[in-house]
């Protein structure tokens, strides 16, 4: 865990918990020691994050509630601008605008990224800004989206943290799914000639009386 990602989430109730159950000692290294790194995104990150097709984004309402919603698109939609912003095109949805809404009174956004099928799992603390309509979002918006873009979601990267990959469930979409299937139905194909193949000989061979 980067010093960057602890500094922010290491709070006092935190730091409480963490002496009450034992484990302070171990996490202390990460606020106390080392350079202030986990702010930046590299080139692993930037590879993971561009080849994921969803996130998942909170923001925090004017009552206080959390609010989490699934952000989803083609391979590739949410982009790395540079080693410190990321952003995507803001899609016509359901037009309730809760996250819209709530970033207005706190720009405050935690994204968690996922690979469940190689238990891999990328936290981003960021604060969101937005540049309003289509034209906005035009070096954002990817081709194969299934509704157009209303404005241009920008997000500084304030900390990053790759998390624990234990309780991932290992998932795997089609997509990661379809070579393997592409593979197995070859061989089932071959499978089927070979057999319709020995059948034919059988069948001959019975016809021939030998």
């Amino acid at each position: 865990m980067p010093r960057a990602f602890s500094e922010l989430t290491f709070t006092p109730a935190v730091r409480t918990h963490q002496e009450r159950m034992g484990s302070a000692k171990t996490y202390s290294k990460f606020l106390e020691s080392g350079p202030r790194q986990g702010h930046q995104i590299g080139p692993v990150e930037e590879a993971f994050i561009h080849a994921r097709d969803g996130f998942y984004q909170a923001t925090v309402s004017e009552t206080g509630w959390p609010y989490v919603q699934f952000r989803g698109g083609p391979v590739g939609f949410l982009k790395v601008l540079d080693p410190r912003t990321i952003g995507y095109a803001d899609l016509s949805g359901n037009k309730q605008y809760i996250s819209r809404g709530n970033l207005d009174g706190n720009d405050r956004v935690a994204l968690i990224l996922m690979d469940y099928a190689n238990q891999r799992r990328l936290k981003i603390l960021g604060r969101m800004t937005f540049s309003e309509g289509v034209e906005a979002a035009t070096n954002l918006y990817i081709d194969g989206s299934e509704t157009e873009a209303e404005r241009a979601a920008i997000i500084k990267v304030e900390a990053l943290d790759w998390n624990c990959p234990r309780h991932i469930t290992p998932r795997f979409t089609e997509a990661e799914l379809r070579p393997h299937l592409n593979t197995l139905g070859k061989q089932l194909a071959d499978l089927q000639t070979e057999n319709q193949r020995l059948q034919r000989e059988l069948a001959e061979f019975k016809a021939s009386g030998a």
